[in-house]
């Protein structure tokens, strides 16, 4: 059963006015990989009532149709950074959204967080409070770097001129700042919210002003560094930072789920479907990846980057039990439109399930070094894929499973640098869990550039390329490889991907027929790096290509043209 997202589901319910109304920049689709939908259950399961609003219509006002909440407004821009999800990496509008009914992409607004905070407020005068959540606000929470105006911003809080936000996965946070203002209780004590104030907490770490970034790009950095090594629950401090005449003060984050609490918030009764509201407009492509996949673990240590995904899930995994996991296996097989196909059994980065840094764990994420790096993996950190090869094992038994892909993406690095199972988990994911291709990331291959994103060597994606080679050999199969690039990183120039070309040719025998070119999003050091043209470490000036030609100029230079040449034609696939 849904989540109200009409009255005549509210007097269905019985119910005349809801504590707290979620609105997000996404359709409707209840699945626990949609952030606003699992706020939903957990509030729901504490005994709440909740709707949801999915993509309001931004001039008839729609925004009202359920009424205004008891409690609060929960404002989130989807699943997917507004303006990522509208432009390309060299601006141009994106003409679909897999989170839109029917694909095109016409309900989704830029800055989708701020729209829909100032359409409460038109509608609603003196209003509860707003509270933001989800990753576009995430990402905002403290002077940012925003590519699309080319100019750093203020706090997101203090444009969209909402009260609260919930920062970063939040699920406990969610839970005691409800209670909390259930029972007249002030929410700024809460763990994992960011909210303004006319005082600072001087007990907290100060930050550089925002007129001292917009002054002196280092300040920038030093800002960054800050937000960035105080993500975690363990060891991480407050912030505080001025801004004009008020402070934005960031609460230390909120405790992390353990397995039990994964289980339990995957237990909830998910429809894994697109609300009834939603399906005269059309299909919401999302559900075709989304609605048969399994979400292993949360974070993601790899801290390439340009992947803000450490920020706002954390770089500490946390993972569901594998009972839980292979229950959730089983129930697939009650769906009527489930075919046998799960279509990924994975997580931010597939095999980081099942294992952790035991120091890490206690004490939190170092400061100083990095889980892993350019050309070496922490020796604390013991990589091991037993427990996700016994997953992946496990699930192949549950009778009406035909096929469990892993789908999401695979460091390849790991994988050879597992002496002990590496060899045993490639050939399980070689005969039983790829469909003719297995992507990885190399992204490139200058050993220069690739220091600069936070990626290995070359070395590991030879040696992962020769062992798989083999075992498809072994098995009788022919699958490829498919390779994530990225053109104009900061500090790539157009030497670098000559570089990229003829690695690609020579070392992994294939044109590369597609390539990405790099997009500065908020909540990372590379786009730290593109705004200031400075290596954060080192503090040098590093090459930036900002120009939009050279930029895919760069791509094109590794890329084989005529792949888009056979598509537009209308051939077939192609190996990438």
């Amino acid at each position: 059963m849904f989540l109200p997202t009409t009255k005549e589901e509210m007097e269905k319910l019985g119910w005349e006015q809801l504590d707290v109304i979620l609105i997000s920049g996404d359709a409707y689709v209840d699945s626990p990989f949609i952030g606003v939908a699992v706020v939903g259950r957990i509030l729901e399961d504490l005994g709440y009532k909740v709707g949801i609003i999915g993509q309001p219509n931004l001039e008839n006002g729609d925004i009202t149709r359920l009424g205004e909440p008891k409690l609060y407004w929960g404002v989130s821009g989807g699943s997917i950074d507004s303006m990522v999800s509208n432009y390309t990496a060299t601006k141009k509008f994106r003409n679909s959204d897999d989170y839109t009914p029917g694909g095109k992409n016409n309900k989704r607004p830029d800055r989708a967080t701020l729209v829909y905070t100032n359409l409460i407020r038109r509608h609603f005068k003196n209003t509860v409070p707003i509270v933001l959540g989800g990753i576009e606000a995430s990402l905002r929470r403290v002077t940012h770097y925003d590519y699309w105006t080319n100019k750093l911003k203020k706090p997101i809080l203090f444009d969209a001129k909402a009260d609260y936000m919930i920062y970063g996965m939040g699920e406990i946070a969610i839970r005691e700042f409800t209670n909390a203002l259930a029972k007249g209780e002030d929410p700024r004590k809460v763990r994992g919210v960011c909210y303004i104030s006319k005082e600072p907490r001087e007990e907290y770490i100060q930050l550089p002003s925002h007129d001292d970034c917009l002054k002196d790009k280092n300040k920038y950095i030093d800002l960054f560094d800050h937000f960035y090594q105080n993500n975690d629950p363990i060891n991480a401090n407050g912030l505080c930072q001025k801004v004009d005449t008020r402070f934005l003060i960031q609460n230390p984050p909120c405790d992390y789920l353990d397995e039990k609490e994964m289980d339990y918030i995957a237990d909830f009764k998910y429809t894994r479907d697109l609300h009834p509201y939603h399906k005269p407009e059309g299909k919401v492509k999302c559900l075709e990846t989304v609605k048969f996949s399994i979400q292993t673990h949360h974070g993601c240590w790899g801290e390439c980057n340009f992947c803000a995904i450490g920020v706002h899930q954390g770089r500490t995994i946390r993972t569901r039990s594998e009972a839980n996991i292979l229950k959730e296996a089983k129930e697939f097989t009650t769906y009527k439109d489930f075919k046998g196909i799960i279509s990924d059994v994975g997580g931010p980065t597939a095999n980081m399930y099942g294992y952790e840094c035991g120091k890490k764990l206690k004490k939190g994420t170092c400061d100083d070094i990095r889980c892993v790096d350019f050309d070496r993996l922490c020796k604390v950190m013991k990589v091991d894929h037993s427990r996700h090869l016994k997953l992946l094992q496990n699930i192949r038994k549950v009778p009406g499973i035909k096929k469990a892909f892993v789908a999401s993406g695979l460091r390849y690095d790991f994988i050879s640098a597992d002496k002990k199972h590496g060899y045993e988990y490639l050939k399980e994911l070689v005969n039983h869990h790829i469909s003719g291709q297995m992507k990885v990331a190399p992204e490139h291959t200058s050993d220069r550039v690739l220091k600069l994103m936070g990626k290995p060597g070359k070395q590991p994606l030879i040696e992962f390329k020769k062992m798989y080679d083999r075992l498809n050999k072994e098995a009788g199969k022919e699958q490829f490889l498919t390779y994530y690039l990225i053109a104009a990183h900061p500090g790539c120039e157009e030497k670098d991907m000559h570089e990229l070309k003829h690695f690609t040719k020579h070392e992994l025998k294939m044109n590369p027929e597609q390539a990405q070119v790099f997009t500065p999003t908020p909540g990372t050091y590379s786009s730290v790096m593109y705004y200031t043209e400075l290596d954060p470490v080192t503090r040098e000036k590093i090459f930036v290509e900002k120009d939009t030609k050279r930029k895919e100029k760069q791509k094109d230079i590794v890329i084989d043209k005529s792949y888009y040449q056979r598509r537009k034609s209308g051939g077939a696939s192609f190996q990438s």
